[in-house]
């Protein structure tokens, strides 16, 4: 692996479930540790409840850490104040699972791209960078998208342009959660796409969280797999779909290949 760009050590989250005597805590994380290189792919993989999103979460600081660090270029940030975590953020992005959600419904495109832009200072709708970044994830030419609303685009449009918002700041790491979920499957192979040809453009690393094996194997260079709050296997992916180590891996394994049969039967 490359020098790391984010570092996650020994992070532990807790919430509150339940009322009265049902009270309890449930560890969404458990010393969850992982690294992310300069440039770099990882995919994060498990089933919902696994806990990987609210590590997604914890990472851009949308949740607090219980315990943990979390480093970004050697710089420990977990217990930043707001203020001090801006400029960090400059350097980081999240990709939200649901576009539907992610785009403001009466905010056209090139106003939704370039939020990040505008919240720095560096930039506004009518810059070029807004352009660029459209072009770049495939919606081209990006005039014919920068005065859409978002019920004016497809669900994969929607997705790219989530990406090119994404891109816009040229941020250092993209945290993506579920990026492919709510396009057709015919369309998750050219979201993929996207993701490999900007990392390879612009030396981003991709935080990729998903359920999808067969995403996670296509788009990222690692791999690490989460089970009910704790990271059970992590390594190069091609190696861990080949040879898993842990019971729950090979289980997931498993049902997607089960599943692939299925659908080829079908």
């Amino acid at each position: 692996m490359t020098d790391a760009i984010l570092q996650i050590r020994d992070a532990s989250k807790t919430f509150r479930t339940g009322t009265g005597s049902r009270r309890r805590r449930v560890a969404a994380l458990d010393d969850v540790s992982l690294a992310v290189g300069e440039g770099e792919i990882v995919a994060l993989v498990g089933e919902s409840g696994s806990g990987k999103s609210t590590l997604g979460r914890a990472v851009v600081g949308l949740e607090r850490l219980d315990s943990g660090e979390l480093l970004f270029d050697g710089v420990e940030y977990a217990r930043l104040r707001e203020r001090q975590l801006r400029h960090l953020r400059r350097n980081m992005h999240l990709v939200l699972q649901d576009p539907y959600q992610s785009l403001h419904p009466g905010m056209r495109v090139a106003s939704a791209v370039a939020e990040p832009l505008q919240i720095a200072g560096t930039g506004r709708a009518s810059s070029p960078r807004v352009y660029e970044a459209l072009e770049e994830v495939g919606l081209t030419p990006a005039s014919d998208f920068l005065q859409r609303y978002p019920h004016q685009l497809s669900g994969g449009q929607r997705q790219r342009v989530v990406l090119a918002r994404a891109l816009v700041g040229r941020p250092r790491l993209v945290v993506a959660d579920e990026p492919t979920s709510m396009v057709d499957a015919t369309l998750r192979g050219s979201i993929v796409q996207v993701i490999r040809d900007l990392r390879d453009r612009h030396g981003i690393a991709f935080l990729v969280i998903t359920h999808d094996l067969d995403m996670a194997g296509a788009v990222g260079e690692q791999v690490a797999v989460m089970q009910q709050g704790r990271l059970v296997e992590c390594g190069r992916t091609a190696e861990v779909f080949q040879s898993p180590s842990d019971p729950y891996t090979k289980m997931l394994l498993h049902a997607a290949a089960e599943v692939g049969r299925l659908e080829t039967a079908g």
